[in-house]
């Protein structure tokens, strides 16, 4: 068992002896944590400078894009060569 699933676990059997206005708190404490992961990526200004670059390759139509079509019949095609094939 990863370091990730026994925290998991704990978490969920203490969730379980908790009433409903202690599960009310941790749920604003864990809505609070996962706001703050979500805003931080947008205040990394690499990030938001690699997405400029790469907006701006798509919509100059420098960059190769794929429909998922095409995606998965790439993908399906190199799986095939390498004989996986189970279907």
């Amino acid at each position: 068992m990863n370091a990730a699933t026994k925290i998991d676990k704990q978490i969920n059997d203490y969730l379980v002896q908790l009433n409903d206005r202690q599960k009310k708190a941790v749920l604003t404490v864990v809505k609070t944590f996962a706001e703050e992961q979500e805003s931080e990526i947008w205040g990394d200004a690499a990030f938001i400078a690699e997405l400029d670059r790469r907006t701006a390759e798509y919509e100059s139509g420098k960059a190769k894009v794929l429909t998922l079509d095409e995606l998965e019949a790439k993908v399906r095609k190199g799986h095939k060569s390498k004989g996986n094939s189970k279907r």
